[in-house]
């Protein structure tokens, strides 16, 4: 599966950060439940490639990616782990070639022209943009898809369900990044159904 099928899987990708690892599966399962199996599970804690393996290993349906990298060693400590793909919040030409080197499919972080002109130099045509609404969001997107109409993105950073139809309206965008179907304190208090309940909700997006 390419990183434009995963995107097209769904209509947000939830950025998920663990930081206790026996919160890992029914998480996911929770989400999986609501119909959003494209998971992305960021580098941000010390338990989150084990949270990664665990994932892939007990949840079917489960589409686990890693998110947050940012050096090459990130791709094989991902694989390993069992991500099919990864994300970056930008690029350089040293995970551009790390990324080619390992075969796991990467959805970049870019935030400015120059930056999506680096990316497609160095073979992405499917992007994030991160953090999209510090980057100009909406207005931002349909600014950049006159240079750029064979670009796709992923914007993510400061959407939430309220606006997240706004973006998921653009023909340049193909899903959103967001942490909102994972609140802090139901991820706290293992509120699982709360979880699937919000997962249902981002689904149903697609058809709004």
């Amino acid at each position: 599966m390419n990183i434009l099928e995963l995107m097209r899987t769904g209509p947000v990708i939830p950025v998920i950060v663990i930081d206790q690892l026996e919160q890992a599966v029914p998480l996911a399962r929770a989400l999986v439940a609501g119909g959003v199996r494209v998971l992305e599970l960021t580098l941000r804690t010390p338990v989150a490639l084990q949270a990664v393996k665990d994932i892939a290993e007990q949840v079917e349906g489960a589409i686990i990616g890693v998110g947050t990298i940012t050096r090459p060693q990130d791709f094989e400590r991902s694989i390993e782990a069992g991500a099919i793909f990864g994300v970056s919040p930008g690029l350089t030409l040293e995970l551009a070639a790390a990324a080619s080197a390992s075969g796991l499919p990467l959805l970049p972080g870019v935030m400015t022209p120059s930056d999506v002109i680096a990316a497609r130099a160095a073979g992405f045509t499917d992007l994030k943009l991160f953090p999209a609404q510090q980057a100009g969001g909406v207005g931002m997107l349909k600014a950049l898809s006159g240079p750029f109409p064979d670009m796709t993105f992923c914007p993510t950073g400061g959407i939430n369900a309220a606006t997240a139809r706004d973006f998921l309206a653009l023909p340049n965008v193909a899903c959103v990044g967001g942490s909102w179907l994972t609140p802090a304190d139901a991820v706290a208090t293992g509120d699982w159904a709360r979880i699937t309940a919000l997962a249902r909700e981002t689904v149903a997006l697609r058809d709004a």
